[in-house]
């Protein structure tokens, strides 16, 4: 019923491979080499899933753009066939679904109501007191003991504190909501596991929803509190909200600044062009070609065939599920010279980091605000900044769904 590959493609194996696949020992930084091969060879092939499932893997970048601009591809994570990540995740959105696994209408009715909170216009205010957090972060590390973790002492903090102020919730509630969202982005976690801290991170934000309810403040956070006094969002769905901004407001982001910097570390020429840099639009496109070459969203954007599709020679059967690994669609040669080279002036404006379509990454205005603010500070400030341990030792996040490092102990 389901043709395997397009007649001009050749098969690699006549197994179903494994997915996730694992990287390259010694190459932290690039995709796992068998999806390159499949990129080559067969782009639009089964894998197999943790529950036995065997979706279509789309290896290709203007195939995945083409799936993820086609209204026939769902991102309704309760429909049958979807392709979950891990049995965790599954139980965690059983428990509770947001707009960015939904479908419009409803998707846009609720992505709308916080859009303009992540404006570009909105961003751009916010820079001069992103660039205030991001200095104090190094004075404090400039004049404490070295070595130091860099992703405890500024790579979290940076857009924690920032996602805080912007939603208002309360910064020295830190370390209760990153443990919580920890074990939500963790892709070994048990069903148990990640429905508890789910549960635990919706009734706090509820409570804070019902604090903004009595006391509204100049945050989003009460303004998603007035879309429920006007009846058009229920208490439930405004805490689901205040989770997804404030999980995926500093989880990706802070392993975007610790994996960036590890990157620029280990290629000196490119870490040299970023810090010697006083031009804007230079440290623009380090951040673009950073986002591209790292790709830290590693497992797959997900989604089901709502029906049958044609894509690439191939036939995708209604009901079917689609991983779309972004991360080697990002290195594909069709798209971007020399993929595989990073080059901090590429500004590669194209990649798929962020998605496409209609649920591409709302808050990616702030993100590259961030990233921006980041990069042309940390490097100039700490010229010397080096890594303390050798790179084998640095442990890096295989087992979530953000990829990066856990810690990246450095010294000047």
């Amino acid at each position: 019923m389901n043709p395997v590959s397009a007649p001009t493609h050749d098969a690699l194996t006549t197994e179903t491979p494994d997915y996730p696949m694992a990287r390259a020992t010694g190459c932290p930084f690039d995709p796992p080499a068998a999806l390159s091969e499949l990129r080559t060879h067969a782009p639009i092939s089964r894998v197999r899933l943790w529950d036995g499932s065997t979706p279509w893997l789309i290896t290709r970048f203007e195939d995945q753009r083409a799936l993820l601009g086609d209204p026939r591809v769902s991102a309704d994570s309760k429909r049958a066939g979807y392709p979950h990540q891990s049995a965790g995740l599954k139980a965690r959105r059983v428990e509770s679904s947001t707009f960015i696994n939904q479908d419009d209408p409803e998707h846009a009715r609720q992505r709308r109501m916080v859009t303009a909170a992540f404006s570009i216009k909105r961003v751009e205010a916010l820079r001069p007191a992103i660039q205030r957090i991001v200095d104090g972060l190094i004075d404090e590390l400039l004049a404490g003991p070295k070595p130091v973790d860099l992703v405890q002492a500024f790579a979290l903090p940076v857009p924690s504190l920032v996602i805080c102020e912007l939603l208002g919730v309360p910064y020295a509630d830190h370390e209760f909501f990153q443990t919580r969202s920890k074990a939500l982005i963790k892709q070994t976690a048990t069903p148990e596991e990640s429905v508890a801290s789910v549960r635990e991170l919706l009734e706090y934000l509820d409570g804070l929803v019902g604090q903004k309810l009595e006391h509204p403040a100049d945050d989003l956070l009460s303004l998603v509190a007035e879309r429920v006094r006007a009846g058009e969002l229920t208490r439930s769905e405004a805490a689901g909200m205040g989770q997804l901004l404030l999980v995926a407001g500093h989880e990706t982001t802070a392993n975007m600044i610790a994996l960036g910097t590890l990157a620029l570390i280990e290629h000196p020429d490119q870490l040299a062009r970023v810090r010697e840099s006083e031009n804007p639009k230079l440290i623009a496109s380090a951040v673009e070609e950073l986002l591209r070459y790292l790709s830290i969203v590693h497992s797959g954007r997900r989604r089901v065939a709502l029906e049958d599709i044609e894509v690439g020679g191939v036939t995708v059967r209604a009901g079917e599920g689609l991983v779309l690994a972004n991360d080697v669609a990002n290195r594909d040669p069709e798209a971007f010279a020399e993929p595989d080279r990073l080059d901090v002036g590429r500004n590669p404006r194209r990649h798929v980091a962020f998605g496409f379509g209609v649920h591409q990454c709302l808050g990616q205005p702030l993100a590259r605000v961030e990233l921006q603010v980041v990069y042309s500070t940390l490097y100039r400030r700490i010229p010397g900044l080096r890594l303390a341990v050798d790179i084998e030792e640095i442990p890096l996040k295989h087992d979530g769904l953000v990829y990066g490092v856990y810690d990246l102990p450095v010294t000047w």
